[in-house]
């Protein structure tokens, strides 16, 4: 598992920034030529609790308002999904990643 953000860290140190409202999002972005278009999601980023989820995922957004729409039929509508998620802060899956890391430390 990929986990960008958290170099350095210890599980505790991650633990009790969850706590403090930190967590884990994934972004997800779309790229499209002609007729085909390609909808795929980011490695997991963690945000830290007072760090912003929607500039995190912001690279993200923008290559999907930029390349995502030209696919017809799919590509105007898995873009419009991919921005209505990372401008909502990311797909949070902390609960998911406490769970993996929780069983990987003990």
């Amino acid at each position: 598992m990929n986990i960008k953000g958290i170099e350095n860290m210890d599980y505790r140190s991650i633990e009790s920034q969850v706590q403090q409202g930190g967590r884990f999002v994934i972004y997800t972005y779309c790229i499209s030529i002609i007729l085909m278009t390609f909808r795929r999601s980011s490695d997991i980023y963690f945000i830290r609790a007072d760090g912003n989820a929607v500039t995190a995922g912001l690279k993200f957004t923008l290559l999907s308002a930029i390349v995502g729409w030209w696919g017809i039929p799919w590509g105007p509508i898995y873009t419009i999904g991919a921005l209505i998620t990372n401008l909502r802060g990311g797909k949070d899956v902390t609960a998911e990643v406490m769970a993996s890391i929780t069983e990987q430390s003990a």
